[in-house]
């Protein structure tokens, strides 16, 4: 997939680095697979679910939740947030006031 950007993931390695590994292996992996639909990304990805149009990405045990937008059709992945779980939880997100 052609993945959008790869900024949010570099600001969350600094704001997080006992988990920078699981983001850059996530990275990695989220570049040179092309899934189909959400039922190949599930097979790639075991902790990804959907929440309303997102594509929320558990990574490094549940550490933190890595949000995008996912156009299977044009191969596109939009990273929209990365968030500890306390963030996540709290919502704010679904509302756009991140």
């Amino acid at each position: 997939m052609h993945v959008f950007s790869e900024k949010p993931v570099r600001e969350a390695k600094e704001k997080w680095p006992q988990t920078a590994s699981a983001l850059a292996q996530w990275f990695r992996l989220a570049k040179r697979t092309h899934p189909c639909d959400f039922a190949a990304m599930k097979a790639i990805f075991p902790a990804v679910d959907k929440v309303g149009a997102f594509h929320v990405f558990d990574i490094g045990g549940n550490k933190l939740r890595l949000i995008a937008s996912v156009n299977y059709r044009s191969g596109r992945l939009y990273i929209k947030h990365v968030l500890d779980h306390r963030e996540y939880d709290r919502g704010k997100w679904k509302e756009g006031k991140i």
